[in-house]
């Protein structure tokens, strides 16, 4: 399902432009009329900066389009690509940009904004489905996904030692659900009840169904979604910032809010894709005071990690203390959630290195599974060992032991795996996300079901909104 899908209201037909959806799209609107700045302004650059990840809009465009009315509004103009168009058009000699050659003029955003019109329309968890998996590239590429130019980043298929890119392979497969992982990224983080930086749903979408969350034979028999920051590579949210709060931090391409330089504007909010990022309403939970300044502060000295203070932006980090070696070297590429995966679905690491859990998962998915599940019985352990190489295959059949086909047949007769079914999240958009999946996409229809274990079993919140609404914070 894509963004011109178009729900009825009432005798109107609507376009939603943000892939979630019009609900998303009503509720993003909400939070930004709630605060101090232009909920218009908002709303219109985050329609834009997805443009520019699709090619449909230059950045060079975007910010000439919305640069008078970013320093209006906040007194600078601080997005990504601000400080190189600039230098560039002084080395060039050019004093007007491309903002009259578009047609505008002298007419600003807000005198526009009522001709370009603002859309809704209803997508729900359907719109994080792919628009393209058959016949694509097996092993894709994540840190650049367009090769079309021969400056990008490296593609995640070819070695790059200069260059970590770190990120995740999701087996949606193994995943059973326990939310071992949201439990472990909260006690690291901090973060407030319901600003789940990691989430994990099931889902049904009218061709794979999910077991009844009240009567089910395995936790493996539902569809699971793990639904992470994707680090994008080339991150919407980023780029209608208008102060470097959100910012890609050069050692390992993290997507990072630097909470000492956010302002709270949200918009980074509503230009995401994926809904991934959550607003400090209220004083947090947990003390700045109680937090170790190991697991705050990056090795440039910002405050990225942990939960945020009040009227600030946060999400998931991928854990920058871990990758600063702040926590110790053994746990440089590795994170919280990770780590407490009991499946090992979970996979973090280097993108670029082939020699990654995360590379190495995707390599070879049926191997990586049997040796995550950690069999008893002795046949399957010898396959395993025989692929790993640590032990010699027979040379033939009938020899004793196991040859190498023999082996390879054996795990995949246990560890069945579908080559084909490996995605990246609203590949459409071309943000170029940092983590691969392995199982079912959701399905244009898909939506939410009750999981085999409940947010509040396990002392979380599933539903943020409802914990805003306890709290009276209106919209």
């Amino acid at each position: 399902m894509t963004d011109d899908e178009i729900d009825r209201d009432g005798d109107e037909e609507r376009e939603s432009f943000h892939p979630l959806g019009a609900t998303a799209e009503d509720e993003y609107r909400a939070f930004l009329e709630a605060g101090d700045y232009d909920a218009d302004l908002g709303m219109e650059m985050a329609k834009d900066a997805m443009r520019v990840t699709k090619g449909e809009l230059s950045e060079e465009a975007f910010y000439d389009r919305y640069h008078e009315d970013v320093v209006d509004e906040f007194g600078e103009d601080d997005r990504p690509m601000a400080a190189d168009i600039e230098a560039a058009r002084e080395a060039n000699g050019e004093d007007d940009g491309v903002f009259g050659a578009l047609g505008f003029g002298e007419e600003t955003r807000r005198e526009t904004m009522q001709k370009l019109g603002a859309g809704a329309g209803f997508l729900g968890l359907g719109a994080w489905a792919t628009t393209d998996t058959d016949g694509g590239d097996p092993n894709p590429t994540v840190a650049a996904q367009d090769d079309e130019e021969d400056d990008g980043p490296a593609d995640v298929l070819e070695d790059d030692e200069d260059h970590t890119q770190w990120g995740m392979s999701l087996d949606l497969e193994v995943c059973d659900g326990c939310l071992s992982c949201v439990v472990a990224c909260n006690a690291e983080h901090n973060w407030n009840e319901g600003a789940n930086w990691m989430y994990i749903l099931a889902f049904d979408d009218g061709l794979v169904e999910s077991a009844d969350a009240e009567d089910f034979e395995s936790t493996r028999d539902f569809n699971y979604l793990i639904r992470p920051c994707q680090h994008c590579t080339d991150a919407p949210c980023e780029k209608v910032c208008p102060t470097t709060a959100r910012h890609t931090r050069e050692e390992g391409g993290l997507v990072l809010t630097d909470y000492d330089v956010c302002i709270g504007c949200r918009y980074c909010q509503v230009a995401c894709p994926y809904g991934v990022n959550y607003f400090q309403w209220d004083d947090p939970e947990i003390e700045a005071d109680e937090m170790s300044e190991d697991m705050m502060y990056d090795q440039r000295d910002r405050w990225v990690s942990g939960r945020g203070p009040k009227g600030v932006m946060e999400k998931c980090v991928f854990d920058p203390a871990r990758q600063d070696g702040q926590m110790g070297e053994d746990f440089v590429g590795t994170t919280a959630c990770e780590d407490a995966c009991p499946p090992g679905a979970i996979q973090f690491g280097d993108m670029n290195d082939p020699d990654s859990d995360p590379r190495q998962y995707l390599d070879n998915v049926t191997l990586a599974r049997a040796i995550e599940d950690e069999p008893d019985e002795e046949e399957l352990q010898e396959a395993i060992a025989i692929l790993e190489g640590e032990e010699e295959p027979a040379d033939e059949e009938d020899d004793d032991g196991l040859t190498e086909e023999e082996a390879e047949r054996l795990l995949e007769s246990e560890y069945d795996y579908d080559e084909d079914a490996r995605f990246r999240l609203l590949e459409e958009y071309n943000t170029n996300p940092n983590v691969v999946y392995i199982g079912n996409e959701p399905g244009p229809n898909a939506e939410q079901v009750p999981g085999p274990v409940a947010y509040e079993d396990v002392g979380q919140v599933d539903n943020r909104k409802e914990v805003l609404d306890d709290e009276t914070v209106s919209f």
